[in-house]
């Protein structure tokens, strides 16, 4: 039992010392305090982290969300935010229980990392003003047609220099980390980066700007009734859809792929999405930031030695201890610092090398990733995960539908037209240019026997098309249907 406990509790520090630098990071690109960052962070540990379903991944904010957290928060306010999360979890405890967290398994893939790859964009597009210390344009196209512009603006400001000097900074050691021998690494290159971009700032003397801090339980803001008020909205609900929607997959995606990571007990995928809920929930009640399982968070748990889910309790434990007892430290952190860590899990998003193998061999599945991505930067993450589901599902009835029809002509007798497969109406246009194409002075037999399936606008074009030789031709045409 030893052994085990200690390697949950090392793998608890490691697990803290990733999560403090994103749980902030994630909190100020948002738009919302600091301390809520945290304490999404402290509920993902204990909360979550104490209820079944994942044994090792751990949850908390997640920079997946950012973008719509922050839309949320810039339409509605910061008072609304813990009602959309609370709300949220509680829709995610019912698909639990219901238990339809198996068939969040169902959503294409190409959607799932074009919905990723968009938030990758919008996050490196709006976190370049953030390095520069400059306030970014609305919308994702904004912010892309305005970085031209953000170049002269920072060239002509010794402050906005300073601030993209510890941004790039931080991105480059964050890089160069990587590179250095494994005792090196213990410490998260995270954290490494923006403890040295904040103790370079510090000593320099450099004039960029810091976190603002408010205190943990200063922090807190629990919902009101003006604040519930709102749900009876349109925009309010489709918020609480998206969160509870997309939060739900990237938490059940994330534990498809922790579970690859080790060879412990497996995801029950139902109860994880009532842990999560119920995280959600308790965040939201206290007017934190959503949450999601953290895919970075969870595969350092288990590189770790993490064996239980005691490492991911406790990381919430130290989580608590620090926000508590050293909030001080948060005001010394640059801005520009937590901009650089985002510009670079964002750029860790973007799928560049598995698009090229997607392209080469799953064409179809490309496009509906691209076209996900382009939609959520061009409109936003709710509207533009929808096109990608409505396009995957063009896609695979396309694919599914496949309709074969073969002539047989015996000379003098009757013309055979065999109709097998799946005829819909995406196959329509075929079907009716090969029939139209028969001649009208010869008796024709349209056998329908082969189709294991024919929709409701094939049966009418069908029935309209024998009606209407059958009046322009001399030979009737008979249909010979299924028994």
């Amino acid at each position: 039992m030893k052994p085990v406990w200690r390697k949950d509790f090392a793998a608890s520090l490691v697990v803290f010392l990733v999560a403090l630098p994103l749980c902030v990071g994630v909190a100020v690109a948002s738009g919302v305090p600091a301390e809520l960052g945290l304490i999404t962070g402290i509920v993902g540990g204990i909360v979550t982290g104490l209820l079944p379903g994942s044994s090792l991944q751990v949850s908390g904010p997640a920079a997946g969300l950012t973008v719509l957290v922050y839309e949320a928060v810039q339409a509605y306010g910061l008072a609304t935010l813990g009602v959309i999360v609370l709300v949220a979890g509680v829709l995610q405890v019912t698909l639990g229980a219901l238990r339809l967290g198996r068939w969040f398994r169902a959503i294409s893939v190409a959607v799932v990392e074009g919905m990723l790859a968009g938030i990758g964009l919008v996050i490196i597009a709006g976190q370049l003003y953030a390095m520069a210390d400059l306030p970014a344009p609305a919308g994702g196209l904004g912010k892309l047609a305005g970085l031209p512009g953000l170049i002269g603006d920072a060239t002509g400001s010794a402050q906005a220099l300073s601030a993209l000097g510890v941004g790039i900074g931080t991105i480059v050691v964050m890089v160069l980390w990587q590179r250095l021998p494994a005792r090196a690494r213990v410490v998260p290159g995270a954290l490494a980066a923006v403890l040295l971009a904040t103790a370079a700032s510090a000593l320099l003397g450099l004039p960029v700007n810091k976190i603002e801090v408010t205190g943990l339980f200063g922090a807190v803001q629990l919902p009101s009734l003006d604040a519930f008020g709102q749900l009876a909205e349109v925009g309010v609900l489709g918020t609480v859809l998206a969160f509870a929607l997309i939060a739900s997959a990237e938490s059940l995606f994330s534990a498809a792929a922790v579970d690859r990571l080790h060879d412990g007990p497996r995801t029950d995928y139902d109860r994880e999405l009532m842990a999560q809920g119920v995280g959600n929930t308790v965040s939201g009640l206290l007017g934190a930031l959503p949450m999601t399982a953290v895919i970075v968070r969870s595969s350092a748990n288990v590189q770790a030695g993490a064996r239980t889910k005691a490492s991911r309790v406790l990381h919430g434990v130290w989580l608590l201890l620090f926000s508590a007892l050293l909030p001080f430290a948060l005001a010394a952190i640059p801005v520009a610092a937590l901009a650089g860590v985002l510009v670079h899990a964002g750029w860790k998003l973007l799928p560049a090398k598995h698009l090229a193998v997607l392209w080469r061999e799953h064409r179809g599945e490309a496009v509906i990733l691209v076209v996900t991505a382009v939609a959520i930067v061009a409109v936003n993450m709710f509207e533009g995960v929808l096109i990608g589901l409505a396009l995957s599902i063009v896609k695979s009835a396309w694919e599914t539908s496949h309709t074969q029809i073969k002539v047989a002509d015996g000379g003098g007798g009757p013309i055979r037209v065999a109709v097998s497969g799946n005829a819909t109406f995406l196959r329509l246009p075929k079907m009716l240019e090969a029939l139209e194409a028969l001649p009208k002075d010869r008796p024709i037999e349209l056998d329908l026997a082969g189709l294991r399936h024919l929709d409701h606008a094939c049966r009418t074009a069908l029935t309209t098309w024998a009606e209407r030789h059958n009046e322009q031709g001399i030979e009737p045409v008979r249909i010979l249907t299924p028994a």
